[in-house]
């Protein structure tokens, strides 16, 4: 009986383990492209990816079984000093290329505050990503790419 016990709780332990998801939060700026010296990427010419990011996330998504969420700060987004509309073009080119190399971002995360600020939704605090901390996903195998 005991036996049966312990059986069934490994059982139960490894079929949750499998439908726990894992994660690979990703950085944007300075982790799969270059952060420039104004701090915003608001021009194409400004857009240069990192050697290897594509290849190396492309590897990842292919041979390993991880969840890509992109999370990044863009200070003052949406104002007079950093328009949405210089953004979203340059942010669809990156979000396009690396989904030719097989990533596929499962969310995007973009906080618009600035440091002083002090946000809950500013990395690296975690506000944005709250649905995120359940038993739905694995964090203990999840990890972060990035800057803080």
């Amino acid at each position: 009986m005991a036996d049966k016990l312990v059986e069934d709780r490994i059982k139960e332990r490894t079929k949750n383990r499998i439908k726990m998801k894992k994660i690979l939060f990703i950085d944007r700026d300075g982790t799969i492209i270059k952060e420039t010296t104004d701090e915003k990427i608001d021009t194409f010419d400004k857009l240069v990816f990192y050697p290897k990011a594509l290849s190396f996330l492309g590897k990842i998504a292919r041979e390993l079984e991880f969840d890509h969420v992109m999370i990044t700060n863009q200070d003052g987004l949406r104002t007079d000093f950093f328009p949405e509309d210089t953004f979203w073009p340059i942010h669809k080119r990156v979000i396009d290329t690396f989904k030719k190399e097989g990533v596929v971002f499962k969310e995007e995360f973009i906080d618009k505050t600035y440091p002083h600020e002090n946000a809950a939704t500013r990395k690296p605090k975690t506000g944005l990503l709250q649905h995120y901390f359940t038993q739905e996903y694995d964090l203990n195998n999840s990890f972060v790419i990035g800057i803080g």
